[in-house]
């Protein structure tokens, strides 16, 4: 390959040398007047030859002329060539100019320069363009040669034309574009990259059929998940295989080509319509600041470190308790963004001297916390751990962030904390009631952000349902009405990072969630999603609610004040009932001590009384056995 490369970078070269001496006598042919003879400045002629051949290829070689795979050439390199050629034929003039002092010559056209400007402009160009429509034209005829699959891509906007043109340029991924469906009625019987928009979304079926395709592509990043629930469901019933892009929120940062395409998955049926972002007001709250992540080995906690280095902090401090977890949350960013000052550090949220350590040693600003323990059954079989973590840890993160004059703080909560019927729930609430309690003691801003279920977090309902199907069956639902509201990871993190920085201190910001899902919908989805059928092929069994469990969650209290904000997808809480100051103390101590003394009953007892609406001690013992 590198000799291949060399040998076509020397290639141009020569190709230069020839334009240039080809193209300097043409300029003066076009300058001078009809009749003029062109030996009468061929002294001329020759030395303006000669500074062509010692200026432009030295010039179009710092401009990296040479160094370009041309058969790849884009726009940017389009830029470059007339970047390269304006530096070098104003060099050119200069040079010449000062021949013309020193008055060498007694005439020398600096009308010639700019002709030679235009032609080497049109030359340059075209000697590298050449290379890639011959690649091209190569190409092509090496796809005809085999049978490429036919593609219906699915959308005929940024995307969809970024991944046509991935398809033409590289055959080896046997797959070749046919023609685009896309509901614009302006993008009608028009063409992209010479491939036609034959119809609207819903015509697939009919498209399928008339141009005999072999596989559909979706390449609608901003498409609701009811827009990609359609068109897999057309795609099925035509028996015709589909594959789609990620996620608007999973390309952030990222570059579209053939390569992200993936099999469509739970999370694109489940999708909303992306709202936008304000990227100023979020970069002004994290670019060059010192960020602090705890449980940044966890689900939320790396797709946060994801996201929060798209502005670029000074320094990411990756906190967490699981070795391994936290190790590859390291290694992923050490990958995609080896410039960035990171650093890993384990520490358990439990041992406030250690935690104070961390913080004089790092500074963080702002911090993210999102440690905590989740799993509903596990916290009813281990309440004492439920306290000292998700309560007692937070305590310590808070009074260490503020003994450190941490800027910015935000606790990632969860719906579970309203009306909890679960520890975990009451945990959860008992830990924003710490962040609301010492923002407004102190002013400072930290808030809470709670939002429901994410899909595809560690140890949650999608990948137990797909292990379930892997293995034959059957999927295990607690009850047929049992309903969750549902987020895709990115989705729930682009806007806890609008809501942290929208926040002065004190709130506590409610994501919209949208409609509560069946969690029998969701199965059915799976199932078919992996090519087989509800019932049929796997089977749903129905095990009996557990205990703490719900049949549907709720984001806020009843009769709650609900405020909007800037953002449509984010909501504030006025007023809640919470405990605060000496009072909040006195609780967290008393849960302290009960949890030293293992005495469970009595922990029950005290989360309903400090908690509203709290129903936690009413939950039967729990049988950490029984799953989903």
């Amino acid at each position: 390959m590198k000799r291949t490369l060399l040998f076509r970078n020397r290639a141009v070269f020569l190709g230069d040398l020839l334009l240039i001496t080809a193209i300097v006598p043409a300029s003066f042919v076009l300058r001078l007047n009809f009749g003029v003879r062109l030996a009468d400045f061929k002294y001329q002629i020759l030395t303006m030859i000669l500074l062509a051949w010692i200026i432009k290829p030295l010039v179009y070689y710092k401009f990296g002329l040479y160094r370009r795979v041309w058969i790849y050439a884009s726009i940017a390199e389009l830029k470059l060539i007339v970047f390269a050629v304006s530096f070098a034929s104003a060099l050119m003039f200069g040079a010449i100019s000062i021949i013309q002092l020193l008055q060498v010559f007694p005439e020398f056209s600096r009308g010639a320069v700019l002709i030679d400007f235009l032609l080497s402009l049109v030359a340059v160009g075209g000697l590298r363009f050449s290379l890639r429509l011959i690649s091209e034209s190569q190409s092509q005829g090496r796809s005809n040669q085999i049978r490429s699959r036919r593609v219906l891509v699915a959308g005929a906007g940024d995307a969809g034309a970024l991944v046509t043109r991935e398809m033409q340029k590289n055959p080896q991924a046997n797959l070749s574009p046919v023609c685009f469906i896309d509901d614009d009625p302006a993008k009608q019987h028009q063409e992209i990259h010479s491939i036609r928009v034959v119809g609207q979304l819903e015509d697939l079926p009919h498209v399928v059929d008339l141009y005999h395709i072999d596989e559909v592509i979706i390449a609608i990043p901003s498409a609701p998940g009811q827009v990609i629930r359609t068109l897999t469901d057309l795609c099925r019933l035509k028996g015709v295989p589909f594959k789609t892009m990620p996620g608007l929120h999973e390309l952030i940062g990222g570059k579209v080509s053939v390569s992200r395409l993936r099999e469509v998955d739970i999370t694109d049926l489940l999708r909303r319509k992306s709202v936008n972002i304000d990227d100023n007001l979020v970069g002004i709250n994290l670019n060059r600041k010192r960020v602090l992540v705890t449980g940044a080995g966890g689900s939320i906690g790396r797709e946060l470190c994801r996201q929060i280095v798209r502005w670029t902090p000074e320094q990411l401090i990756l906190l967490g308790h699981g070795e391994n977890s936290l190790f590859e949350t390291l290694i992923e960013l050490n990958e995609n963004y080896p410039s960035l000052s990171k650093q890993a550090v384990l520490a358990d949220i439990r041992d406030q001297q250690r935690l104070e350590k961390i913080f004089r040693t790092f500074q963080p600003q702002v911090v993210f916390h999102t440690a905590a323990h989740k799993h509903v059954p596990l916290m009813e079989a281990n309440i004492e751990e439920a306290i000292t973590n998700n309560v007692l840890g937070t305590r310590n993160i808070v009074e260490t962030a503020l003994a450190n004059r941490v800027e910015r703080l935000v606790l990632i909560s969860s719906d579970k904390a309203v009306r909890p019927s679960s520890v975990m729930g009451a945990t959860k609430r008992l830990a924003e009631m710490i962040v609301l309690d010492a923002a407004r003691r102190t002013g400072q801003a930290f808030s809470v952000v709670r939002f429901g279920n994410v899909l595809g977090s560690r140890g949650s309902i999608v990948p137990l349902f797909k292990r379930q199907i892997a293995k034959g069956g059957p999927i295990t639902i607690t009850h047929p009405d049992m309903k969750r509201y549902f987020m895709t990871i990115p989705e729930a993190v682009h806007l806890v990072l609008q809501a942290f920085a929208m926040g002065y201190g004190g709130e506590t910001f409610v994501l919209n969630m949208g409609e509560q899902v069946r969690i029998l919908d969701l199965a059915e989805d799976l199932i078919r999603l992996s090519g087989l059928e509800p019932g049929k092929d796997i089977e749903i069994v129905f095990t009996g609610i557990r205990p703490g469990e719900k049949l549907s969650e709720a984001l806020w209290d009843e009769g709650a004040d609900l405020q909007p904000t800037e953002h449509p997808d984010i909501f504030k809480l006025m007023e809640e009932d919470h405990l605060m100051g000496p009072e909040l103390s006195h609780a967290l101590s008393e849960l302290e001590n009960l949890a030293e003394q293992s005495d469970k009953e009595a922990i029950l007892n005290r989360l309903d009384t400090f908690i509203p609406g709290s129903t936690v001690r009413s939950a039967p013992p729990t049988d950490i056995t029984s799953v989903i």
